[in-house]
C-alpha cells in the first residue's frame, strides 16, 4: 500500500512540475510576443501627413524626409548654393512667390502636387 501512495505522490509532484514548466513557457512566449509588438509599432513612427511627392518637412534635421516616391528613404536637404527654397506652399505664399513654375527659383517637386510644372497653385 505504501508503495502505491509514494507512486501517487510522485506522480502529483511530476504533474505540478510539468504544469509549472508549461505555464512558464506560455508566459515567456506571451511576453516575447507583446514586447515585439510594442517595439515594432513605435519604432520610426511619427505623426503628420505626406505631400503629393511622398515627403514631409523634417524639422529635426532640416530639409525633407521621404517615405514614398523616387526619394523614399532619403532625406532631401535644402540647397546649400544659396538658391531660394520653400519648405511648403504656405512659405512660398508668405514670400509672395506663389505660383512657382518649373525652372523658376524656389520651384520644387514637393510643392507641385499634381506634377504639372506649376507649384503652389
Amino acid at each position: 500500500m505504501r508503495g502505491q501512495a509514494d507512486h501517487d505522490k510522485q506522480s502529483a509532484i511530476g504533474a505540478r512540475i510539468e504544469f509549472a514548466a508549461l505555464l512558464a513557457a506560455w508566459i515567456m512566449s506571451f511576453a516575447l510576443c507583446l514586447s515585439s509588438f510594442v517595439l515594432t509599432s513605435s519604432a520610426g513612427a511619427h505623426p503628420g501627413g505626406l505631400a503629393a511627392d511622398g515627403c514631409h518637412n523634417d524639422r529635426k534635421n532640416g530639409g525633407r524626409h521621404c517615405h514614398r516616391g523616387p526619394d523614399a528613404g532619403k532625406v532631401v536637404k535644402r540647397p546649400a548654393d544659396g538658391k531660394t527654397y520653400y519648405p511648403n506652399c504656405a512659405a512660398a505664399r508668405r514670400a509672395g512667390a506663389a505660383p512657382i513654375y518649373r525652372g523658376q527659383q524656389g520651384y520644387g517637386s514637393h510643392l507641385d502636387r499634381d506634377g504639372d510644372g506649376k507649384a503652389c497653385e
